[in-house]
């Protein structure tokens, strides 16, 4: 397998022949792949590649499947220093955990946060992230300069309150201004794309919501917010402008083609309406459900009526193999068992909101998300030479559920090597780990963080659930 690393890292040309590839229409057996300039090339049967390239030297995977890599819709790389600290914890784990975590990281840990995260989502498949942008205090280039190291391609997001849950709050002039500069400085970055948030609704008057999503819009961008997670937040919205946070969205003219919302679990059918009429994305984050939701996004209603759709972590648990079970596990869970529907979904669905339906919800198709001809090659080579995949009958639904990140042993983006068997092959990432065991303990410790829960041990002394 050394051999096969050595071949597989070089500057140039790549000719690639799996056993399997993982085309827009399903596996297909006979191809090989032409990558060059770090996009696929070419793609066609392994004959027609031999004759028009005989002067690049084939590169054989019989055992592997060549797969687009997945794209994370919805993530905080900021908030890997946290983890398990909110394991356990009630909703609303941003106004006691991550904001203010967020907020008092200096630069150096901001870079270390998001270096950690963009690797395990590498680790975990993901060769693209959407992250929903940093409450620090005007680190975003920390956080860009951290993911581009690692080579993980990443939208980025421009935090835009002008009300609160950010750590400055600037004047409403200062942060379009400020908006306008984060797009114009990625706008031509090969690895990071611009994107502008808004945190919740609730945290921005009307005002600014409105012009950050026109802004996106003339931008070409995409406009980021978190709508209908919790039930306490559907109801502050209600108290307050007498509308749910979907409806406020579209009566103010913010919803459009150009718009990712994070969540949408507590929709109702008006809702999801007025977001398939508008053409607005979702990020359907099924592990952030069962790790602190107080519902299941209804993402087969979302399919059957034509909605775009991804998958997203929610900063979770970086395996995107994982992240397709439990999507489709919680839609059969919520809604297949009680409607007698035994496929919820057939495999297929999950695998597509995972790769190109993903990069669709993200704005990025025209970029990435599958194994096209023109697109970046981001993609992965997944070991089939294992127990889990033997004997192989269909192997799309093996994909999302035996799949696990263990089995991928290579990991490219731009048509560049980044990890070879869960490692980066040019940078050192045990060190990384290193520094951050050393110095998180201390950044955790100045953040005022609030839990309701204490570790397990001493909930264990309790002697009782909560």
């Amino acid at each position: 397998m050394s051999a096969i690393r050595q071949q597989l890292s070089t500057a140039g040309d790549l000719m690639l022949r799996p056993g399997q590839v993982l085309l827009p229409d399903g596996p297909r057996t006979g191809k090989a792949i032409v990558v060059r300039d770090g996009v696929f090339q070419r793609i066609d049967t392994v004959e027609a590649i031999a004759r028009d390239f005989p002067e690049i030297v084939p590169i054989d995977l019989p055992n592997h499947l060549l797969m687009p890599g997945f794209v994370d819709t919805h993530t905080h790389l900021t908030q890997s220093l946290g983890k398990a600290l909110v394991f356990g914890e009630p909703s609303e784990i941003f106004r006691r955990i991550w904001v203010p975590l967020e907020g008092s990281l200096n630069e150096r840990m901001v870079y270390l946060s998001a270096k950690l995260a963009a690797l395990e989502a590498l680790r975990g498949g993901f060769t693209t992230a959407v992250d929903a942008g940093t409450r620090s205090k005007g680190h975003v280039g920390a956080l860009v300069r951290a993911a581009g190291e690692v080579g993980l391609r990443s939208v980025v997001g421009f935090i835009c309150n002008d009300l609160s849950g950010s750590a400055q709050i600037a004047e409403p002039g200062v942060i379009l201004r400020q908006a306008e500069e984060h797009v114009s400085t990625y706008r031509q970055d090969p690895l990071i794309h611009p994107s502008l948030a808004i945190s919740i609704p609730e945290a921005a008057t009307d005002g600014m919501l409105k012009a950050v999503s026109e802004l996106a819009a003339a931008s070409g961008v995409v406009f980021q917010t978190h709508v209908n997670e919790h039930l306490v937040a559907v109801e502050r919205s209600l108290a307050a402008k007498g509308l749910r946070p979907i409806e406020h969205l579209a009566h103010l003219g913010v919803l459009g083609p150009q718009v990712l919302l994070a969540h949408s679990t507590l929709v109702t059918p008006h809702e999801l309406n007025l977001l398939r009429e508008t053409g607005t994305a979702v990020a359907y984050n099924p592990v952030a459900t069962l790790w602190k939701g107080n519902a299941v996004a209804p993402a087969l209603q979302m399919a059957a009526l034509g909605m775009r759709f991804g998958l997203g972590t929610d900063g979770t648990r970086a395996d995107a193999f994982r992240l397709m079970d439990a999507a489709e596990g919680l839609q059969r869970a919520g809604f297949g068992l009680a409607t007698g529907d035994s496929s919820c979904g057939g495999g297929w669905l999950w695998l597509d909101r995972a790769t190109s339906g993903a990069a669709d919800a993200a704005g990025l198709s025209h970029v990435t998300g599958s194994i096209t001809e023109g697109l970046a090659a981001d993609f992965l080579l997944v070991d089939l030479d294992r127990p889990e995949f033997t004997p192989s009958h269909d192997l799309t639904w093996e994909l999302v559920r035996y799949g696990n990140r263990d089995q991928i042993d290579a990991v490219f983006t731009s048509g560049q090597l980044r990890l070879w068997q869960g490692w980066p092959i040019d940078w050192d990432a045990r060190a990384l780990l290193e520094e951050v065991r050393g110095e998180t303990a201390t950044a955790i410790a100045e953040a005022p963080i609030q839990r309701i829960h204490p570790l397990s041990e001493a909930h264990r002394r309790l002697g009782q659930y909560r």
